[in-house]
């Protein structure tokens, strides 16, 4: 029996994993969005579902993240956003604002932004090869959420084969099937009203873009530095209909066709790793743009954007350049940390997937309200340090008495039972002393340990909630009291999220050795003191395909071992002459253990990369690409890199 993903109710969210609809008040403006072809049935003669499959073809879901700061970042950073330049900006903006019907037709049903307030985008990859008279192929499926006033971005990629229940078009009555089915009987609108309900989160940008405008744009960037996990081949002798390829694992240099290859690859395992790929190549276009590259390179970049991306906007709105400008900002000045991949766990099937509805409202409500402090408890917890959290307390110690303050017959009752399912210890008082609130209050102890931090969080959950001091005459009975005002229509925001996992024994077994011999060997064809690991993931062993690689990146000597594990996924050890690669300019944490200095990497909580520097080499240790390697067991790795001996 096929298990498939329920549509979600578009009930009030209780902020407890539950099954609503994010009210609009939580969301605001984002960033410039993409491009798509004419709308059109499946080529002639071929059945929808198999025109959809055979083609093993990925657009990226290369968003305005990626783009759009190429294009602001160029002027803004040479100071020329002035005269011709700023005329070149405002065409360039003008130009990705939606000109094809298909588009325009699904910004109708975009939801219009509450000014000041977090903005979702919704960004479709798409694959339309010339010649192609149908809508072509909607391969990528992926939201975006910016919040400026706590500068944060999230990602949420949806797998194309993710089985779920579609909202249907004209022509087309509801039905269940893959998710990527909605660009192709429906178009752009109907992938956009299958997302939304899905998920239930109102969706106020849409972004479109053509394959190529991937390869495009990564070859007016001169290319892209990717971290290659595995090697990659295929070259068809089989009889195979896959795309061809063939990459060797390792950090390297890739140009648009190779770089498209690696991200739309999944032949040898499933589309859950296709999503991480997509989303690790929008890490690499920003590390490259952060890094270095021509502003003469603007031009190829514009048009490559103009020509295969467009961007609608909710509210019967144009996307203006001051939005694009302030996203782009944004975008350049968030803390590593808080630019976050938020993975759908719980995924199950192969050719086709499901996913709990459990799973999915988990990752809605970090994707809606991420936890910006993962990192620093997670390498806390790993190493037994003590965090000291400056953010809210839990739910659980708080206690709070809600009073009426709207005259709305049951406000309080009902915000009090909302208030309790997240796991506050709330309590119905009554009436207030008027009915004149229109915004919900909190009230809060400024003498109390931690009330404001949790009275910010309780405002957070009302969206436009006001705080105040609690009067010294009038000492609170609970540590916060919230009045509840007019504004509150009976739904809250999603609940605070932490995200701290346990702490883990390190997975790992002795191995000073096995590679050893190896090594040695390449000792002279190296530039760098070569390392070895002494220890590794205790159900992994080195790879028999390229397992052990020296190469060249760019004019700087590599070396890259990789292991592969029992669960078929694979880690690297990268070991380079490079000082400064790309991929290791914005670390999230950098801490001194065991007076080793290292660089860390996170997604999330969970550790991705754990770099250092030493005797002129640099050296990192990179986890599988679903993060599959405890936190504790990467720093244990990347502590038993030791020398290599002589003989």
């Amino acid at each position: 029996m096929r298990t498939t993903l329920k549509k979600r109710s578009r009930r009030a969210a209780n902020g407890s994993g539950g099954n609503g609809a994010y009210p609009p008040e939580l969301l605001p403006p984002l960033e410039p969005p993409l491009r798509t072809p004419p709308l059109g049935p499946p080529a002639t003669g071929d059945h929808p579902e198999r025109a959809l499959y055979r083609v093993r073809r990925n657009p990226l879901k290369l968003l305005a993240t990626g783009v759009m700061w190429l294009v602001v970042g160029a002027l803004v950073g040479a100071g020329a956003l002035t005269g011709g330049a700023k005329l070149y900006f405002d065409y360039s903006v003008a130009a990705v604002r939606p000109s094809s019907p298909e588009v325009l037709e699904a910004v109708e049903v975009l939801d219009e932004l509450v000014a000041g307030e977090p903005a979702v985008a919704i960004v479709i990859g798409y694959d339309r090869r010339p010649g192609e008279t149908s809508a072509g192929r909607g391969d990528t499926i992926m939201l975006l959420r910016a919040d400026p006033d706590k500068e944060t971005l999230t990602m949420l990629s949806f797998p194309r084969d993710l089985v779920v229940e579609h909202a249907g078009c004209q022509g087309h009555p509801p039905w269940t099937g893959r998710i990527n089915e909605a660009y192709a009987y429906c178009g752009p609108r109907g992938t956009l009203l299958t997302v939304k309900e899905l998920t239930g989160i109102p969706i106020n940008y849409m972004i479109t873009v053509n394959f190529k405008a991937f390869i495009n744009i990564v070859d007016e960037l001169d290319g892209v530095y990717m971290d290659v996990d595995r090697r990659y081949f295929n070259d068809n002798s089989s009889g195979e209909s896959y795309e061809r390829i063939d990459l060797k694992p390792g950090y390297q240099l890739l140009d648009g066709e190779d770089a498209l290859d690696f991200v739309r690859y999944r032949h040898t395992d499933s589309d859950l790793y296709r999503v991480v790929r997509q989303q690790e190549f929008v890490k690499a276009v920003k590390q490259r743009i952060s890094s270095a590259w021509d502003i003469f390179q603007l031009p190829g970049i514009v048009k490559a954007v103009t020509d295969n991306i467009e961007v609608g906007k909710g509210g019967g709105k144009e996307i203006s350049g001051g939005e694009v400008l302030e996203y782009a900002r944004l975008a350049y000045t968030l803390p590593a940390g808080n630019f976050q991949q938020v993975p759908l766990d719980g995924v199950s099937g192969y050719f086709e997937l499901a996913v709990a509805q459990e799973s999915l409202d988990d990752a809605i409500r970090r994707f809606m309200n991420p936890d910006t402090n993962a990192s620093e408890r997670a390498i806390a917890v790993a190493t037994g340090k003590k965090f000291k959290d400056t953010s809210a307390p839990p739910p659980s110690d708080v206690s709070i008495e809600v009073l009426n303050g709207s005259g709305v017959d049951g406000a309080a009752d009902d915000a009090a039972v909302l208030l309790g399912r997240i796991g506050y210890q709330a309590e119905n008082g009554g009436n207030a002393n008027n009915f004149d609130y229109f915004r919900t209050t909190v009230f809060y102890d400024s003498d109390v340990d931690e009330s404001a931090a949790a009275a910010q969080a309780v405002a957070d959950l009302f969206g436009e909630a006001t705080l105040k001091e609690a009067p010294p005459s009038k000492p609170l009975p609970t540590m916060l009291q919230v009045v509840v005002g007019t504004t509150f229509q009976g739904t809250l925001g999603p609940a605070p999220t932490d995200d701290t996992p346990e702490r883990q024994r390190p997975q790992v077994v002795t191995d000073p050795t096995s590679i050893a011999p190896a090594l040695r060997q390449l000792r002279k064809k190296v530039d760098f003191p070569i390392m070895v690991p002494t220890v590794r993931e205790e159900g992994s062993s080195i790879d028999d395909d390229e397992g052990i690689r020296d190469y060249k990146i760019e004019d700087h000597r590599a070396l890259r071992l990789t292991y592969h594990t029992s669960s078929n996924e694979y880690w690297g050890i990268q070991q380079t002459s490079w000082e400064d690669p790309p991929i290791l300019g914005e670390p999230t944490l950098e801490r001194t253990i065991r007076g080793r200095n290292y660089k860390l990497f996170f997604s999330g909580a969970k550790l991705h990369i754990v770099a250092f520097q030493q005797d002129g080499g640099t050296y990192w240790v990179v986890n599988t690409l679903k993060n599959a390697l405890s936190n504790e067991t990467m720093l244990a790795i990347a502590a038993g890199l030791k020398p290599l001996k002589q003989a």
